[in-house]
């Protein structure tokens, strides 16, 4: 036991917290190790952005983390958990952009590399503010491995996986619809647009025939959309359209003539049948216009403005463009009806801009090779989802997965390795670059664009082991074994690692991948700036500690699902926090041992068999919740055994053996359930750790020592089931008398009985051995009992239920002479004041039901409510008179 670590006589993490942290780091006890006597159990952090700061969502997602990295490493592997940032291309530009707004600076004004100069300035200045807030948070990663997705190492990986799908064929360049932000003025992939229920309007519009002989009717939600029309589908099988098939349309307020094509999009008993194609706006026009061969005519600038080819709208914007449309097909005769609907669009995850189809050049990945042995690898159950119901979620989205759209027009992420020669066109993928063409020696240039965000993050379990490069961490290491993370990037993340590993490893990235709902507010809303409910986990930690947050975040936490946060949770973390303490320091001040040797069996008394059997049965479940990612369920075993069992039971039950030391017998005995207490609380500290890491290593340091204990409690051996330990028998026996014990409590305090008011205590039971002698102390202390008496069955002239109170437990009935509980002459006054009250009650309300007037002019639930309360004071009255007569 170390004398200098005194527990302080009030619980505040703020002494300790950051003190303990720093000596973690200093010790080098988060630093990885490759062991080849030891097995692996590496875990990627999911990197947050530099742009972040954390909350509540960051807090769940590291606590989850850290809980199973430090259950393993005190399990014994060599447990690498590897940390690091996410450079967040689209959010971090735009923060930029924003501050050099106010500058009056645009990005053009700098030019490229003036404005990257700017980019990692601000990364040194704002990047790492997050990894400072995740060490406040108590999160054990190995901080001398930390990676940035656009450092070298991870740069150098993504031209390597770039070139390497090039040549395979499996990246190229071409012409498609992309979804394009105007705001951020870049495309986006598929998983990066949110769609979201808008209100809308259908206008519907007439296109005269050529020729003349009316119009053919057409709906559309984008009325701006029409000035890029190249054509009008009807579907082939369409009798009412077939004669129309090959003939010309004019397209209103354009005056230019369009083909009426047939084509199956068009559906049959959908609308008029009939629908507009705009192949360089709309993804299903687009696929019609190149089955039909039809001009891509853009219309729209990259933000959203109508192009210089239409004079009288040119530079509006895309909505205002819109209104005068619709105003001038009104005044032209074109518009037939406007028709109100909800509808479902696409807006920009990152800024909640309504993208825009549009057709541009761009860069693609090939995505049909690439998923299939991804969905066989989770099939197969190389790689499982926890809960299993969220791999749906992932089959779902990689089965329907089209060609990736990778390129950005933005400037801060890893440009695109492709050069194009200035002289004769050709264009060379160039993963280590390129001076000169390979083909006509002519000069080259870059591809402005950069790559997708995702495109790097994808790589990121293995990038950040050294890949392409063969290291020694690469070969321990990986691959990983679980990913925590949130259910919402399952598409844009999780899919896009395991087909990556797949295709650059040959193997999956991990073998778990354990989901995580959102943290909510109390009434169930989900956190945002918009309600106002955001909590600051910091703010949390100020007030109650990394501990009292974590503790919070864990208890009742399921996979998959969402969470409820609330003052009452954190304030109940922050009350067991203190329970813990408040029962360590009790400990402390009651020892006087510096090593903890457990004594034999035949030493122990029967409450130390009960409670070792009860330690050793929540080891068992602990490690097998863990193993199994049931957290929560390991936590609330964790919180019931502490407070219950060793805090309000076994520390009452020891209290008189840890102050007897008058005679020999009283000091081996004092001396064995030191030694018990003390293995038990320092067993408890060891599974609390991975939750509660803090309060857990300064109570750990204060306590005596176990054999094979390391320096610090994180770097311990986590408990585990012991054979020696189980007391099935004794545990058994002590929980009848536990049990009885607490039905006694009940009872006594229904009665209002005070603690300090004595009773003889008569126990029948079939157990009489378990009732034994030794056990008085526990019912005169615990129970109130001022003798016991055991018996297999009372005479009646001993004791009966007709003057005792009468308490049974599947094991025991005990009495408790009511003579002992109360004062007769004082109960017998109260019972007769009491039958005063309610005979004058019953006799109001006889009076009231018995007038004629009443019953015949009130409203009959008044009446009825009336009768009830008579009802209830008779019975009452009956009772009582009942309980009085029963005192003699």
């Amino acid at each position: 036991m170390n004398p200098n670590t005194e527990l302080p006589k009030t619980y505040a993490p703020s002494e300790f917290e950051d003190r303990i942290y720093q000596n973690w780091v200093d010790k080098g006890y988060f630093t990885a190790h490759r062991d080849p006597d030891k097995k692996p159990y590496t875990i990627v952090i999911p990197p947050p952005n530099i742009t972040g700061q954390l909350h509540m969502g960051h807090a769940l997602d590291n606590t989850l983390q850290d809980i199973l990295i430090r259950y393993k490493r005190m399990s014994g592997y060599a447990t690498l958990w590897l940390p690091g940032t996410d450079h967040a291309s689209i959010a971090t530009e735009a923060k930029i952009v924003e501050a050099m707004r106010k500058e009056g600076l645009t990005k053009e004004d700098l030019g490229r590399e003036k404005f990257l100069e700017r980019a990692w300035k601000w990364k040194e200045q704002y990047g790492n503010r997050i990894i400072s807030q995740l060490k406040k948070m108590g999160s054990s990663c190995d901080w001398s491995r930390e990676r940035f997705t656009l450092d070298e190492g991870c740069s150098k990986a993504v031209r390597k996986v770039f070139g390497r799908l090039y040549e395979k064929g499996l990246i190229y360049r071409g012409e498609r619809i992309i979804n394009w932000c105007p705001h951020c003025e870049t495309s986006i992939s598929n998983a990066e647009v949110d769609y979201e229920e808008q209100n809308g309007h259908f206008w519907h519009i007439r296109y005269p025939l050529v020729g003349g002989g009316g119009y053919v009717e057409v709906a559309t939600t984008r009325p701006e959309t029409l000035l890029g029309d190249t054509a009008m589908a009807v579907n082939p099988a369409d009798e009412r359209y077939k004669d129309l098939i090959g003939k010309y349309v004019v397209l209103p307020l354009v005056g230019r003539r369009i083909p009426i094509v047939a084509d199956e999009h068009a559906q049959l008993d959908k609308g008029t049948g009939c629908v507009k194609i705009t192949p360089a706006h709309d993804p299903n026009d687009f696929e019609v216009g190149r089955r039909c061969h039809l001009p891509m005519e853009v219309v729209l600038t990259n933000r959203a403005k109508i192009t210089d080819n239409y004079p009288k709208y040119a530079g509006m914007d895309r909505y205002e463009a819109r209104k005068a449309i619709v105003n001038d097909l009104r005044e032209g005769g074109f518009l037939a009806e406007i028709e109100d609907l909800k509808h479902e669009v696409g807006t920009c995850y990152r800024c909640g801009t309504t993208i825009e189809p549009m057709i541009s050049l761009q860069w693609f990945v090939r995505m049909e090779p690439l998923a299939k042995p991804a969905i066989d690898a989770v099939r197969e159950g190389k790689t499982r989802f926890v809960p299993e119901r969220f791999d749906k979620n992932y089959f779902h989205w990689m089965e329907n997965s089209q060609d990736w759209c990778i390129s950005r027009q933005l400037w801060w992420d890893h440009r695109i390795p492709a050069y194009y020669c200035d002289v004769c066109g050709h264009v060379e993928v160039a993963p280590d670059g390129c001076t000169a063409c390979p083909k006509c020696g002519g000069t080259v240039t870059q591809d402005p664009d950069t790559l997708d965000t995702w495109f790097s993050s994808a790589l990121w379990p293995f990038s950040t082991l050294g890949w392409p490069d063969e290291t020694e961490d690469l070969a321990y290491f990986y691959p990983t074994n679980t990913l925590v993370t949130g259910y919402d990037i399952i598409t844009f993340w999780v899919s896009r690692m395991i087909f990556s590993a797949l295709e650059y490893t040959g193997e999956v990235p991990f073998d778990t991948v354990l989901i995580h709902g959102l943290v909510r507010d109390a009434q169930g809303r989900k956190m945002s700036k918009s309600l106002g409910n955001g909590i600051d986990p910091l703010e949390i930690i100020a007030n109650y500690g990394a501990d009292a947050l974590r503790f919070a975040l864990a208890t009742g936490n399921s996979p998959g699902n969402d969470m409820r946060f609330s003052d009452e949770k954190i304030e109940a973390a922050r009350n067991f926090a203190n329970k813990l303490w408040n029962a360590s320091r009790f400990v402390r001040m009651n020892l006087t041992i510096d090593e903890i040797h457990l004594p034999e069996a035949d030493k122990l008394s029967p409450e130390d068999k009960w409670l070792l059997n009860g330690f050793n049965e929540l080891a068992a479940r602990v490690n097998s919740n863990l193993d199994k990612y049931e957290l929560g369920v390991a936590l609330g075993a964790l919180y019931d055994f502490t407070w219950d069992v060793f805090c309000d039971w076994y520390i009452e039950l020891a209290k008189s053996r840890l102050s007897e030391k008058d005679t020999e017998a009283s000091l081996q005995q004092n001396l064995v359930c030191q030694n018990v207490i003390s293995y038990v609380l320092n067993g408890i500290l060891k599974l609390l750790h991975p939750f509660m890491p803090f309060i857990t290593e300064e109570i750990f340091a204060s306590l005596p020592t176990l054999a094979g204990d390391a320096e610090s409690i994180m770097i311990s051996t986590y408990p585990t089931y012991d054979e020696s330990l189980s007391y099935p028998a004794e545990a058994a026996e002590m929980e009848r008398i536990i049990e009885l014990i607490r039905a006694i409590r009940n009872r006594r305090s229904e009665m209002n009985v005070a603690p300090s008011r004595k009773a003889a205590l008569f126990i029948e039971t079939k157990y009489v051995d378990t009732f034994h002698a030794g056990t008085a102390p526990f019912f005169a202390r615990l129970a109130s009992a001022a003798e016991m008496t055991v018996a297999e069955k009372f005479d009646e002239s001993v004791v009966s239920a007709d003057t005792a109170v009468q308490i049974i437990t599947p094991s025991a009935t005990a009495y408790l002479p009511m003579s002992d509980l109360i004062d007769f002459e004082k109960e017998k006054a109260r019972l007769a004041s009491e039958i005063a009250k309610l005979e004058g009650e019953v006799k109001r309300l006889e009076g009231k039901l018995g007038n004629a007037g009443f019953v015949a002019k009130a409203p009959a639930a008044v009446v009825e409510a009336e009768r009830a309360k008579l009802a209830a004071a008779q019975e009452k009255l009956g009772a009582t008179k009942a309980a009085l007569a029963k005192l003699g």
